[in-house]
């Protein structure tokens, strides 16, 4: 294991770049990281992983290791398991609980046995269009999911091939869109309501809910460029939704956080219906850490300072081990 810090402030290593589609997402979320925590006065460094980042963390041997790696080099558990057989300690879920929440139908499946409600939904591989014929398949979806759909793929995040369909008239396009960025797709009826999202946080004592931020794309779609460039959507920190849907929302995203055996931090997305009712869509075990990011913008809604908690997700990880 990494040696102990004692009274000194530890050396963390941010990782951020890598090779998946988010990359220059996760360049702005570590150089972020990184700001904050050299605000807090910890000593830092970034990194861009590749061929010789590991033989660097063997030699160097940093307290922490804090994976800012958007997309599957730093979502799907691979790099977690890795920091594990070296011994140093990191920031984030352990790479088999990132693994399940990863894989959306899995965190899907998983969440919904706890007891949260997740909209109806079929997983489809590339190769069930090849075995069963695409007409086929397309005439059993149009049968059991009417109406408003959303097709996504299994893993990836930050809404890349993600479409929004008005019926499965739509759903030729939108499968081939999402299996560009997967061999799996998911299509799931979609619920009309409020778009919230819910941090999670955990320093040490316990996981706690931050303040739902509430999303409202001007295009009224959530796309990847409605994420990333100012302007482009008004974000309500916190939501404007009445105190009791709030603490359902926050009670549904703590159980989906203990569900998937998260840790210290993960941002769960939900959607509100008219009813009430918050509807799981996904966990991130990395929420975007940008300028434009949900859970920054929860964090100072909790009263926050951004350096303060990413200093202590540091020091909670050393504690962990």
């Amino acid at each position: 294991m990494a040696a102990s810090t004692g009274g000194t402030a530890p050396r963390i290593v941010v990782l951020a770049g890598g090779i998946s589609h988010e990359r220059d997402v996760s360049l702005r979320s570590g150089r972020r990281v990184v700001d904050a925590l050299h605000g807090h006065g910890d000593t830092v460094e970034l990194r861009d992983p590749d061929a010789s980042l590991l033989p660097f963390l063997r030699e160097a041997r940093p307290d922490v290791v804090w994976p800012a790696l958007h997309g599957a080099s730093g979502e799907d558990g691979a790099l977690r398991g890795l920091l594990d057989f070296l011994g140093i300690p990191y920031v984030g879920a352990r790479g088999e609980a990132a693994r399940l929440a990863w894989d959306k139908p899995t965190a899907k499946t998983i969440v919904a046995r706890a007891g949260v409600a997740t909209p109806r939904s079929i997983t489809l591989p590339r190769e069930a269009f090849r075995e069963l014929g695409a007409d086929a398949v397309f005439a059993t979806i149009a049968e059991e999911l009417t109406g408003h759909l959303v097709v996504k793929p299994a893993q990836g995040g930050s809404a890349q091939g993600v479409a929004l369909i008005d019926d499965a008239g739509g759903l030729p396009r939108a499968m081939v869109d999402a299996y560009t960025y997967s061999e799996v797709a998911l299509v799931e009826q979609r619920i009309v309501g409020t778009e919230i999202a819910v941090g999670v946080l955990d320093t040490g004592d316990g996981p706690v809910a931050l303040p739902a931020v509430e999303i409202e794309p001007l295009s009224g779609v959530y796309s990847f460029e409605a994420r990333y460039n100012a302007g482009e959507t008004r974000f309500y920190a916190p939501a404007r939704i009445s105190e009791s849907v709030a603490a359902r929302a926050a009670q549904e995203a703590l159980t989906a956080h203990r569900a998937l055996g998260l840790r210290h931090l993960s941002r769960v997305d939900l959607i509100v219906d008219a009813a009430g009712t918050p509807w799981f869509l996904e966990a991130n075990v990395l929420p975007g850490l940008t300028e434009t990011s949900l859970y920054p913008q929860a964090l100072e809604a909790a009263g926050h300072d951004l350096g303060w908690v990413y200093s202590e997700l540091a020091r909670a990880a050393i504690a962990d081990g």
